[in-house]
């Protein structure tokens, strides 16, 4: 049993050995004829089928120079110089090209280091072969990878990424990566494939060669750099845009009659629907971070609720107004005459009965003195006359006084809405200004 193992073991060895020395220095010629008749014979082929899993090199000391390139459709392109193939094409019907199944040949194990799921490159793809023995596989593949997003400009936002190609296996004393195209040739193919299509507008590919040391050994490496901005226009049309008309029609709103009862109902019902449309628009947010888009809707939300609470405010005052209103205090009867008539000022010495109010008796409307003539005195009917016009004066002064106070306390409710109504103008404009010029940044 032992003997059996050692001598399958050297057998093994040998065989290996072989097919490593028959390749030193030897290329292979390919016999072709008859391959227009009857198609490519496998057995021509066979020499360099049996010599896929290793690398194609007459000399072992000699890297293979792997040329890569590729598109931003996902296309990864690879050329190789297999020296174990060549045939005359004179021989072969003027065949300059065949395709072969990749899984025949010897595949340079290129990988991109960012990328993240699995490799669902389809299966049993083709390669072609030249007569020079020159191998070209194109290669669609998905490449998740790993890109730092900077999300706080969307959708106005520019990313940089990086595609890092390398290899597994082979160091560079057995591989060395190199570019099939120029980088401007690869930048303007990738920029016409995604002009009609996809989210993304390619700006620009830059490339860098580095060395990766990994335990002791090097592997040759190429990164692109990836420039890239975002198409803006479908979140403008489904996001920016409704969320301003919503805002400007809870602005426009200021103008419904206070007294009426309809503003309150009527931002309530804008305040939900702005709520159910921040909700059926989450899905074409970012999940991670905190954008700048996230910042005006929170803005303008936030401008609907306090629009709300000033509609309570002002609605509560004229509430108050309408039923018992308390006498107006002297510096907030003064804030009214300065803004409503900014040339009056306060009255310095109100009289007893109307101190709150800075008014005299003859001052309120429908109230007239009454004219008692100079030392005549009244009887005893007309001092009952007298006691009943004093009360009647008395009510009228009350009741034209309490008439005077809801005129005040109205018109400075609207005095009050009015300033409202263009505080909010001011700082929606100024925040919807901020957030333009930093989106422009």
């Amino acid at each position: 049993m032992e003997g059996s193992w050692f001598h399958g073991e050297r057998f093994s060895f040998y065989l290996l050995l072989g097919l490593l020395l028959q390749g030193r220095g030897v290329t292979f010629t390919i016999n072709c004829s008859g391959f227009g008749q009857h198609g490519a014979d496998p057995t021509a082929l066979n020499s360099m089928f049996n010599r896929k899993p290793f690398r194609p090199a007459t000399n072992i000391s000699v890297p293979t120079q792997v040329n890569i390139s590729f598109t931003m459709s996902a296309i990864l392109d690879v050329v190789w110089d297999n020296p174990f193939i060549s045939w005359n094409p004179e021989e072969c019907e003027g065949i300059t090209k065949m395709s072969m199944a990749a899984k025949n040949l010897w595949l340079p194990d290129i990988f991109i280091i960012e990328l993240m799921d699995v490799d669902k490159t389809p299966k049993d793809l083709t390669a072609y072969v030249s007569n020079e023995g020159r191998i070209r596989y194109k290669k669609p593949m998905k490449v998740d990878s790993i890109c730092n997003l900077d999300i706080f400009y969307f959708p106005f936002d520019q990313q940089n990424c990086t595609l890092t190609f390398s290899s597994f296996l082979y160091t560079v004393d057995s591989m060395l990566l190199d570019m099939e195209k120029e980088v401007w040739e690869i930048t303007d193919a990738s920029r016409n494939i995604l002009q009609t299509h996809g989210e993304w507008e390619l700006l620009g590919i830059n490339k860098a060669t580095a060395k990766l040391s990994r335990g002791g050994n090097l592997y040759d490496q190429i990164v692109f750099y990836v420039a890239i901005r975002r198409r803006p226009s479908l979140y403008v049309i489904n996001l920016l845009v409704p969320s301003g008309f919503l805002v400007t029609i809870d602005a426009l709103s200021f103008y419904l009659p206070v007294k009426s009862g309809n503003r309150v109902p009527f931002k309530i019902t804008l305040l939900l629907g702005y709520n159910v449309f921040l909700l059926m628009m989450s899905d074409l947010l970012p999940t991670c971070g905190t954008p700048l888009i996230g910042v005006y809707f929170a803005l303008c939300l936030s401008l609907m609720v306090g629009s709300l609470l000033e509609t309570i405010f002002i609605t509560h005052l004229l509430h108050v107004a309408t039923t018992q209103p308390p006498p107006l205090p002297q510096w907030l009867h003064c804030l009214l005459l300065h803004c409503t008539s900014p040339g009056r000022c306060c009255p310095s010495a109100p009289q007893k009965g109307n101190k709150d109010l800075g008014l005299t008796p003859t001052h309120l409307p429908g109230v007239k003195e009454p004219e008692v003539s100079a030392g005549q005195m009244p009887g005893p009917g007309e001092a009952e006359l007298t006691g009943g016009s004093e009360w009647t004066r008395a009510q009228r002064e009350h009741k034209a006084q309490k008439q005077h106070s809801v005129e005040l306390w109205v018109q400075f409710s609207h005095v009050m809405d009015t300033l409202l109504f263009r505080l909010y103008l001011l700082f929606m404009a100024s925040s919807i200004v901020t957030i333009i010029c930093l989106w422009n940044t």
